[in-house]
């Protein structure tokens, strides 16, 4: 598989995992909406994820949480790019986390890396903006529905086959647009129109997306299908932090290449130990963590 992640301005070594710090710019984000109400503060958590080791930040200024309302072009943009301007002077891979072909396009032209979709680019104009720039990195996830219905009406039988069918199928619309593979990653879509055993059964079986050819990116962190099995559904999503972290080595252990993650110290350490025994198995196959 692939260990390049070509960005706009970083060939990201994947050979080691990489943490994608999560900096909200919302109100009504599931998890942490409401906390950073002020570009300073927003600033300051980003600073904050940097520091605990992240090795991407991923900006995103509307909510994609269940039933989550749209959130109009102007305010996305007037939330999101005052953080990108300061971002991208920081000299490491920033992400935009949106389907809006315009917030793509004024992210990009600011000098993002990365365009991290829910939607896959099926939104308009989304494709025309990726394959024009010709360098930037983007993550396509699999959605079942939309945010205002996608646990209201669930996927329903086996997930692992009908989010691979996807995946390939917008790989081969990038790559007849010229979109080179390099700049590729895939996210299978955790909590995003799939039950909790439907999520599972997509980590238990990983490798059938690796099997794609692609590098994948999991995004476990404080999800819901987490607070069900740890009986945390009615706490704060807070509270998911350790069974967050745990599902993030075991994503990786499975061959994700890049977690996105709210605390990105926890999993930072966790990746460590994961470290140390991978590199005393039999094989002696190292994976350095940073």
């Amino acid at each position: 598989m692939r260990m390049i992640w070509q960005t706009t301005r970083f060939h990201l070594d994947l050979s080691s995992p990489k943490i994608m710090g999560i900096v909200n710019v919302t109100p009504d984000s599931f998890s942490d909406g409401g906390q950073d109400a002020n570009l300073q503060a927003v600033i300051n958590r980003a600073e904050r994820l940097l520091k605990e080791g992240a090795h991407i930040l991923d900006v995103g200024g509307e909510s994609s949480r269940p039933g989550a309302a749209p959130v109009p072009l102007e305010e996305e943009l007037a939330r999101v790019l005052p953080v990108l301007r300061e971002l991208v002077t920081w000299g490491i891979p920033i992400s935009i986390d949106t389907y809006k072909s315009n917030v793509m396009q004024a992210a990009l032209d600011l000098g993002v890396d990365v365009v991290n979709d829910i939607w896959a680019l099926r939104q308009p104009g989304a494709e025309e903006v990726v394959s024009a720039h010709g360098q930037c990195g983007v993550c396509l996830m699999h959605m079942h529905r939309e945010p205002q219905s996608m646990q209201a009406e669930p996927l329903v039988g086996d997930a692992i086959e009908p989010v691979q069918t996807f995946l390939a199928a917008r790989i081969q619309v990038l790559r007849e647009r010229s979109v080179a593979a390099q700049r590729i990653v895939l996210d299978p879509g955790i909590g995003f129109g799939k039950t909790v055993a439907q999520n599972f059964s997509l980590l238990a079986q990983q490798s059938d997306l690796l099997s794609l050819g692609y590098p994948v990116l999991a995004g476990w962190s404080r999800k819901s299908s987490l607070g069900q099995v740890t009986g945390t559904t009615d706490s704060p999503s807070q509270d998911r932090l350790a069974a967050s972290v745990a599902a993030a080595v075991l994503a990786v252990d499975r061959g994700a290449r890049v977690v996105r993650v709210h605390d990105v110290q926890a999993t930072v350490h966790a990746l460590k130990v994961w470290q140390a025994v991978v590199s005393q198995s039999p094989a002696g196959q190292t994976l350095p963590t940073d």
